[in-house]
């Protein structure tokens, strides 16, 4: 058969009373969220006193409207309501607040390890737990506010240049390196020149990721409470924020974005996938290396539902990574086990039963894996195994415009939901370009495709383009009419570095629920 193209429509979504938009700030501003209560969970909120009251002030704007003065400006940047109008509730000022000292931050911060950076911050951070543990009531959510600082020093490459101690010697870092290397496989050292490493030394901090970010995640886990970092540059308001003047994010599109991640992360779904077939659920494999050198990874699926809600689960350790083929793979037992944890889960919080399930991976699934895979599935339950991934390298289209000057013509963004059937098992689909809704094309680059190829089971190609489209739609971390990748691969990276990048957490603290990890 030779290429065909398709312009697949853009996914409604659902909301309050069963209304529809393609637009979620379209649907909320109009019609709600899908699920609506009486009050918002309560939240707390932990910083130093300037993050306390920038946050006091940024509740004060959720529940203000906001639009860019420019009016042009005001249809890819749609005006926001305020919270009250957009999800039938007010939001409340924290019920909590803990600060933090600026000092002791600023001085964590400058460390001149990055491990020692990234845990010292986050135990500032974690020390109020404990008091919030034994608070009468449960929040729903914790807010951590970070100075700038903080997020510009607390990451894997981050480089300090004015330091707050003394870095560690050449010798002490070799030792070190050896301590940890024996540490790993459970051995101890009787004869090394023990003064070489401080006795303050925590050599729990080399087992946590040097992310900040990915670190606090991982280790509030045990608390069983979601929380949302944001940084103090994000709740500034200068008026040049507040109109929307060119230059700078609106203040509309923050509070939109901000605004839909706390509802869902308080416990409810701002809208829901009507397209969505019952029964049917979408499981993305994702891959993380547990060193520089080797194979050695572990692997982690997530899976999505037609209820929008989502599940994470953790696979085994072992030699999933190939050098030479630059790929990650299972053997059949471990993908067996991982998915059948995952229907598990799956089973003990949702309970209804599966007919379909569709394996979303970067690397894609090798035969092995998938009859691996096929061996957890219920009896009569269909299974189809589909690589995802951009194609950056492939072909890319445009559309023609009637401009009067010819060398601009055929320099249009191709449209959003563009899908290139080359074959009947493999497709490009352009998940990014122009939006009509928006009036624009809201990229920095030429629109990549996403590269669909179903390399195990039987499903339309074309179906299979229309599903990955929807899933684009599902990212509750933001308020945007399509992000350039589904759900089910766009995280899948930080999930792993979330969990298996800090294996100093151990597993029993692990959450299933996918509100923890964005």
């Amino acid at each position: 058969m030779g290429d065909q193209f398709y312009f697949l429509d853009e996914p409604l979504l659902e909301f309050n009373d069963g209304q529809t938009a393609e637009d979620p700030k379209d649907g909320l501003a109009l019609f709600g969220p899908s699920e609506m209560r009486g009050a918002i969970a309560d939240n707390i909120v932990i910083g130093t006193p300037e993050s306390i009251k920038l946050w006091d002030d940024w509740c004060e704007a959720l529940n203000s409207p906001a639009s860019c003065k420019d009016i042009k400006r005001q249809r890819p940047w749609p005006p926001y309501p305020g919270f009250d109008v957009a999800f039938g509730v007010e939001w409340s000022r924290p019920v909590k607040s803990y600060k933090l000292e600026a000092e002791s931050l600023d001085h964590a911060a400058r460390k001149s390890d990055k491990y020692e950076r990234a845990f010292e911050v986050s135990n500032l951070f974690l020390e109020p737990m404990e008091k919030i543990e034994r608070l009468d009531f449960k929040p729903g959510i914790i807010i951590c506010v970070v100075p700038d600082f903080v997020y510009e020093n607390c990451r894997p490459k981050s480089w300090v240049e004015e330091k707050s101690d003394e870095a560690k010697s050449p010798e002490q870092i070799k030792y070190l390196k050896g301590v940890l290397k024996d540490r790993k496989k459970q051995q101890t050292r009787l004869f090394d020149d023990e003064s070489l490493l401080d006795s303050s030394t925590n050599l729990e901090q080399y087992g946590l990721s040097p992310d900040f970010r990915r670190q606090l995640k991982a280790r509030v886990m045990r608390h069983n409470i979601p929380v949302q970092i944001i940084k103090e540059s994000t709740l500034r308001i200068t008026d040049q924020v507040r109109y929307g003047e060119p230059g700078v994010n609106p203040l509309s599109d923050r509070l939109w974005n901000f605004s839909t991640a706390i509802f869902y992360k308080c416990g409810l779904k701002p809208w829901k996938t009507p397209w969505a077939r019952e029964g049917v659920c979408y499981v993305g494999v994702a891959y993380k290396k547990t060193g520089s050198k080797g194979g050695s990874a572990c692997c982690a699926a997530q899976m999505f539902l037609d209820s929008g809600d989502g599940l994470v689960f953790v696979g085994d350790f072992g030699p999933w990574y190939s050098e030479k083929d630059k790929e990650f793979h299972l053997n059949k037992n471990a993908a067996r086990k991982m998915l059948k944890g995952l229907i598990k889960t799956y089973q003990e919080q949702d309970g209804r039963p599966l007919k379909e399930i569709f394996l979303h991976a970067r690397s894609g699934i090798n035969q092995e894996e998938y009859k691996g895979f096929l061996s957890a599935c219920p009896e009569g339950v269909k299974l189809v195994a589909i690589r995802v991934r951009k194609d950056r390298f492939g072909p890319r289209l445009f559309r023609y415009g009637d401009h009067n000057n010819v060398a601009y013509r055929g320099k249009h963004p191709v449209l959003r939901g563009t899908f290139w059937k080359r074959y009947n098992n493999y497709g490009l689909l352009f998940t990014s370009g122009f939006k009509p809704r928006v009036g624009s094309y809201d990229g920095w680059e030429i629109p990549v495709p996403i590269s669909i190829t179903i390399q195990h089971g039987e499903a339309d190609i074309v179906q299979v383009a229309r599903d990955i489209l929807g899933l684009t739609k599902l990212n509750y971390n933001s308020c945007q009419l399509g992000e350039s990748e589904p759900i089910t691969v766009k995280y899948s990276d930080q999930i792993g570095e979330i969990l298996l990048a800090n294996p100093e957490v151990t597993p029993e603290y692990w959450r299933h629920n996918f509100k923890f990890y964005i």
